[in-house]
């Protein structure tokens, strides 16, 4: 008997050592991520082409410490490898792991061919021909710590190549992993089996083959076992043609029908092809659909509901598979009652969202992603039907009903006030409870949640259980759909930080601000084009820009120059290191009939522009960055060092009447106001004033003032 090690995925090696137990192995080891175990020749073909979870099967000719690369050539010259294959073999060394000295997986490989090629040539015999592309025989190595596993690749590629896939959706699991969690389920041949989103079919088609006794490794047209020196020919072919036979008979004994959801119809299309080579394709009942528009198929009373839904590893696709997890657990809750649902998911807030207790669950890695299989008896109890309710109707548990509550009262009243004002977009919270910490913005009929960075105490499930809270409440509480939920996540910023580009959705809209039409930017930037807090500022901007030259400094998509174009300005500049924003900001001024030369807009970098400018005018807007050292700026810039530097440019370009309408977003700023009166200039502080309504609880989001030359 021969030794072999059957490798696996992490948390599949008892699975994997039952299956090799029922295929003949004897001996067995459940080791790391594999199955050690003895077999003779024919049993070792056999679990190669039987095996459902076994990604490869190596057949170990040595065992060593390996503690550097001398360790490992030695290792590998020590194995007599004419015993195996011959010059004529194409083979390519498969090398796995690494340590303290040999850090390169590609370093080790070619440490082991250089020992096969020497062993060869010192034999005086050809060298054999190393080919990556198509070898006939592949070495494999497994490097764990200082030991070493040195053998030979039974199947010559990797054991989840069926040959029915040829093409497969976005996420496809792969075939060995599908089985497994088919086998995880809980389900057997005797159940329907259901999967409400079944993309290209894999987790069905592994199902029906096992139903149907088709041996998976049944289609491969090559195996690496075939070119080593000892190979069984006929006790290969027997098993061959054994596996040949049940799998001609096998479709016609199987009883229960498989059922496939999609909604992407060429998946679909691709999903009837793969079961068409699979052999299975009379077995699964294909059909378009909705998973959150389920119904039970006609034949199936009872069984399973296995599936795996996308898993939100993108932040921004969030919202929608929030809602895709409440109502698919809705409607497995309706129509289902009596089956056992199986949902495979990275996601446990997700999971969470289908608001079913589970019975089971096992951890299973889905290469890099630590995913669950959690299974759920779905009983009639778990549909709450209220007096006076329509039947089929599902009484929801209220999500963070803390949060829920503050977010009714507050849109309770702000929406009242911002139907009054003229405005199309508002905050609705921000961060009012500790535990929920987000600012939630309105833009019409869609939501933007900004996510503050959790605080280095708060775990990071936590922080993303009470994110995903938030979500779930926001989209019960406003009613908006999910697809205009937009999820963001904001740091702490510095400089134009929060200037840098998200997407690339280019989906804008236009919203009404004190009859003024700006546009905004939902998806692409952390901010959405429009700075919702300075709102009063740029009104009062727009009742004292008439007859005036008007200057908007550092001047973002140009919003203020917008109000005061509106409000009657003589002539308008508008200066940003932006020309992406001060397109914008041409936009916004087209929008509302605001064009002619009168309108100058000006791309360089502010501060170098204010020490070169010897324009003057009427009334000055600046509201420039807390910090900035950005790679176009000439200096860094600090708005408490340099305020006072600020001034005195802006002095210089200020007519004897004229006003500078002053506002930052530095918390706790401090205005220098002896050197400001050393400069000759008056500051009245305005923040109190220039806070909305919306904003009233965060007194600390900016602060304004008026400077005007000092009387005298």
């Amino acid at each position: 008997m021969n030794q072999y090690l059957a490798i696996t995925s992490r948390g599949l090696e008892n699975l994997l050592a039952d299956e090799l137990e029922q295929l003949g192995a004897q001996n067995i080891q459940v080791v790391h991520a594999g199955v050690r175990f003895k077999a003779e020749q024919a049993t070792a073909y056999r679990c190669c082409l039987w095996t459902r979870i076994s990604s490869r099967i190596i057949q170990v000719l040595s065992e060593f410490n390996v503690r550097d690369d001398m360790d490992l050539y030695l290792g590998a010259t020590a194995i007599n490898w004419m015993n195996y294959f011959d010059s004529n073999t194409r083979i390519v060394v498969d090398f796995n792991g690494t340590n303290r000295e040999i850090r390169n997986s590609q370093y080790g490989a070619m440490k082991i061919k250089d020992a096969i090629v020497d062993r060869f040539t010192k034999a005086d015999l050809r060298r054999p021909n190393i080919d990556r592309e198509r070898p006939d025989l592949r070495v494999h190595m497994r490097l764990s710590g200082e030991k070493g596993i040195l053998g030979l690749d039974m199947a010559g590629s990797g054991l989840h190549q069926r040959g029915y896939r040829s093409e497969a959706g976005k996420a496809p699991l792969r075939e060995t992993h599908a089985a497994a969690l088919v086998i995880k389920s809980g389900w057997t041949p005797e159940q329907p089996l259901l999967d409400p989103m079944c993309g290209s079919g894999t987790l069905l088609i592994e199902a029906a083959m096992m139903a149907a006794e088709i041996a998976p490794g049944l289609k491969r047209k090559r195996w690496g076992f075939e070119s080593i020196k000892d190979f069984d020919k006929d006790a290969w072919m027997e098993i061959h043609a054994e596996a040949t036979v049940k799998s001609r008979r096998g479709p016609a004994k199987v009883t229960t029908t498989f059922f496939g959801r999609e909604m992407d119809r060429r998946v679909l299309a691709v999903a009837r092809d793969n079961a068409g080579r699979a052999g299975v394709k009379e077995l699964i009942d294909f059909e378009y659909g909705d998973a959150t528009q389920l119904v039970r198929p006609e034949g199936f009373e009872t069984g399973v509901i296995l599936c795996n839904p996308p898993y939100g590893e993108r932040l921004g696709t969030t919202p929608e598979l929030i809602s895709l997890y409440k109502e698919f657990g809705n409607r497995l809750k309706l129509a289902f009652a009596g089956s056992v649902a199986a949902i495979y998911s990275s996601s446990n807030e997700l999971l969470s969202c289908m608001r079913m207790r589970a019975d089971k669950q096992f951890k299973l890695r889905n290469g890099a992603l630590d995913c669950v299989l959690k299974t759920y008896l779905i009983t009639a109890g778990s549909v709450q039907k209220e007096e006076g309710q329509a039947e089929g109707v599902i009484v929801q548990e209220e999500v963070a009903p803390d949060f829920a509550n503050r977010l009714k009262k507050n849109i309770a009243k702000l929406g009242k006030w911002a139907k009054r004002e003229g405005i199309e977009c508002y905050r609705i919270y921000d961060a009012d409870i500790p535990n929920y910490n987000a600012a939630i913005d309105k833009y019409k009929d869609y939501i933007i949640i900004q996510e503050y960075a959790a605080p280095k105490s708060v775990s990071e499930e936590l922080a993303r259980r009470r994110i995903m809270d938030i979500l779930r409440a926001t989209i019960e509480v406003t009613g908006v759909e999910s697809n205009k939920v937009i999820l963001k996540v904001r740091e702490r910023q510095k400089g134009k930080s929060q200037y840098q580009k998200l997407s690339s959705a280019e989906r804008h809209m236009v919203v009404e601000e004190y009859g003024v039409e700006l546009k905004v930017n939902l998806y692409d930037y952390l901010d959405t084009g429009l700075f919702l807090d300075h709102r009063i500022t740029r009104r009062m901007l727009g009742k004292m820009a008439p007859g005036k030259d008007f200057l908007n400094l550092f001047s973002y998509t140009g919003s203020a120059t917008v109000h005061a174009a509106v409000g009657g300005a003589k002539t308008t500049t508008t200066v940003d290191m932006s020309n992406t924003y001060l397109r914008w900001a041409q936009e916004n001024m087209e929008l509302n009939n605001q064009v002619g030369s009168q309108h100058e807009f000006i791309q360089a970098d502010c501060l170098q522009w204010l020490q070169e400018v010897d324009d003057t005018f009427d009334l000055i807007f600046i509201d420039p960055p807390t910090f900035s050292n950005s790679k176009r700026m000439k200096q860094s810039f600090d708005i408490q060092r340099d305020h006072i530097m600020l001034m005195e440019n802006l002095k210089r370009m200020l007519r004897p009447e004229g006003q500078i309408v002053f506002s930052n977003n530095k918390r706790h700023f401090k205005m220098d106001l002896d050197k400001l009166n050393e400069l000759g200039l008056h500051a009245k502080n305005i923040s109190d004033k220039t806070l909305p309504m919306d904003f009233a609880k965060n007194k600390q989001i900016h602060n304004c003032w008026i400077i005007t030359h000092k009387e005298g």
